[in-house]
């Protein structure tokens, strides 16, 4: 079958260990169910594994990919949870959770075999490539805003870096649940998206805001730092789940988190439970995830490019 896989390592030019071609079928196991692919969406992970990050050179080569909507066995369309190994089924108790490549081949091809228990119904209303976004990005969006931060309809919400996937869910799915979104970026066209989206008001990294807000979602990390500390008001949460920028801040800010009281919390991925009231929420309001950009699957390296070079605004679908 044909794959975008992860041939070779390299931490300095990624996308050069990236091939397209033919890989081997999907086994059958007990306890896993194989999907036919119709759409993968990317994420930053994806790039990361490619510069070895959470895989290992033994495991070459890799398809990657971790989000996927398509069909399975019978006919169904399904979403993959993209979590393996968070309830035992499928891979026994006692292996630790992970994210799908960083064990098992990935989405990027024209089959994928994951464990039953992470296989859910696709709701109708959805297609199958903005299905496809929700894994991932969404899921961890949605987890940071409503279990995480804790915040309420009403409150207030600062996202930083608008026009990454994470990002620009929390601004979607903030808005629709009745929160005060301001968003930071660099470039202008993005920050005039994020409004067109449902956020208040768009502003530049590190500009003083009209208000202090309840809570930060932060995925920038370094660049951003100082200004999601100094943008909350006093018991306000913080809450990050990457760092594109990178993981240490000139400034950690420290004097003001115990003063104020503030709360850091980390966040990663999300739990099948929450992708199920993601997806719920999303038919239910008629929340639609961003797509920057669709290309099929033979065009994937296309994709990559326009991730790693940050020349998007939301999802890069590939589409089998």
């Amino acid at each position: 079958m044909f794959a975008a896989y992860a041939a070779r390592i390299d931490r300095d030019q990624p996308l050069s260990g990236l091939e397209l071609g033919e890989r081997p079928e999907p086994e059958a196991r007990p306890g896993w169910t194989t999907v036919n692919v119709k759409a993968a969406s990317l994420n930053h992970h994806d790039l990361w594994s490619l510069r070895g990050v959470g895989l290992g050179e033994e495991s070459l080569p890799m398809i990657l990919g971790c989000d996927a909507a398509g069909t399975d066995e019978d006919g169904n369309e399904v979403v993959l949870h993209s979590v393996i190994g968070q309830s035992g089924h499928g891979v026994g108790p006692k292996e630790p959770r992970s994210i799908l490549t960083e064990r098992y081949q990935g989405t990027f091809a024209e089959k994928v075999t994951v464990p039953s228990w992470n296989v859910l119904t696709k709701p109708k209303e959805l297609s199958f490539e903005e299905a496809a976004c929700l894994p991932t990005a969404w899921l961890t969006a949605y987890r940071m805003l409503f279990t995480n931060a804790g915040v309420r309809p009403g409150d207030s919400v600062l996202v930083q870096g608008a026009g990454g996937g994470v990002a620009t869910a929390a601004i979607v799915l903030g808005a629709a649940a009745g929160l005060r979104v301001l968003a930071t970026s660099r470039d202008e066209a993005k920050r005039a998206r994020a409004v067109e989206l449902g956020a208040e008001g768009a502003y530049e990294p590190g500009e003083r805001l009209p208000r202090r807000v309840d809570a930060v979602i932060e995925t920038v990390g370094a660049a951003t730092w100082s200004h999601s500390v100094k943008s909350l008001k006093p018991g306000g949460t913080l809450v990050i789940s990457g760092a594109t920028s990178g993981p240490n801040p000139k400034a950690t800010e420290l004097n003001r988190i115990f003063f104020l009281e503030l709360k850091v919390v980390g966040s990663t991925m999300g739990g099948k439970d929450e992708l199920e009231d993601l997806l719920s929420f999303c038919a239910a309001r008629g929340v639609r995830p961003v797509i920057d950009t669709v290309l099929p699957l033979d065009r994937a390296r296309e994709g990559f490019e326009k991730m790693a070079g940050g020349d998007l605004f939301g999802k890069v679908v590939l589409t089998v």
